[in-house]
């Protein structure tokens, strides 16, 4: 569904990534690990439509989308849920979901979708009226998580979901993650909780100083000793 080829994105003349190839399939469950530093934000934005691409392609769905303008990804299907949540914090609950499905299609079933949302995360259900920034971190993830989800997207991208937040927490994320992707959502997770997301993917990639090094099958991965070493503490 989504095809990156040769994918080179960066800050003025210093790249930060460059030659990405990856794919992820209808329904997949795809992540990119890798340690601070590697470009994994900046790929998760090109794929976004947030980051300007200097050379490559990206198709989805059959669709050249290299040069859309970034409102139009989530036209196309392609929702973010970005590094540091990056919600409203000074608008309400309701009103951070509403924005959500602000487009297209999306708008026509805001109601039907909120009411989605609120069943998969009750606690939201619970402070529509609050304001999203006196939600504790935790919540503020699932917030940014059920905004996304307004939008209808086809993939679900993930920037460091589990980022500052309790290990019980991470847990929590994690389940809902699983549980949107078996629901049809393809997902692509960006993350630096390297065993939790090997143990949730079906497919892999790692990244390092910018480019993939490694890629395959996550109990593949995970039994190589570089990955093992550098990633799983072993």
């Amino acid at each position: 569904m989504l095809e990156a080829r040769q994918l080179r994105a960066g800050y003025g003349a210093a790249p930060a990534v460059w030659d990405v190839s990856l794919d992820v399939g209808e329904g997949d469950l795809v992540v990119v690990v890798g340690p601070n530093g590697a470009g994994k934000t900046t790929l998760i934005n090109a794929l976004a439509g947030l980051h300007r691409m200097e050379s490559g392609s990206l198709r989805f769905a059959g669709r050249d989308i290299s040069s859309l303008p970034a409102h139009r990804f989530c036209d196309v299907g392609i929702a973010l849920v970005p590094e540091g949540r990056r919600l409203f914090t000074g608008m309400s609950v309701r009103e951070n979901l509403e924005i959500g499905a602000y487009r297209g299609a999306a708008k026509a079933h805001r109601e039907a979708s909120l009411q989605r949302v609120i069943a998969r995360f009750p606690m939201l259900g619970e402070r529509l009226g609050q304001l999203a920034g006196t939600l504790s971190g935790g919540q503020q993830q699932m917030l940014a998580i059920g905004r996304a989800l307004m939008a209808q997207p086809r993939l679900l991208l993930l920037d460091e979901p589990s980022l500052g937040l309790a290990p019980t927490i991470v847990m929590e994320m994690f389940r809902i993650i699983r549980e949107v992707n078996q629901e049809g959502v393809a997902v692509l997770l960006v993350e630096q909780n390297v065993a939790m997301a090997l143990d949730l993917a079906r497919r892999a990639y790692v990244l390092e100083e910018g480019r993939i090094v490694a890629q395959g099958a996550p109990q593949d991965l995970a039994s190589q000793p570089h990955i093992q070493r550098a990633y799983l503490g072993h």
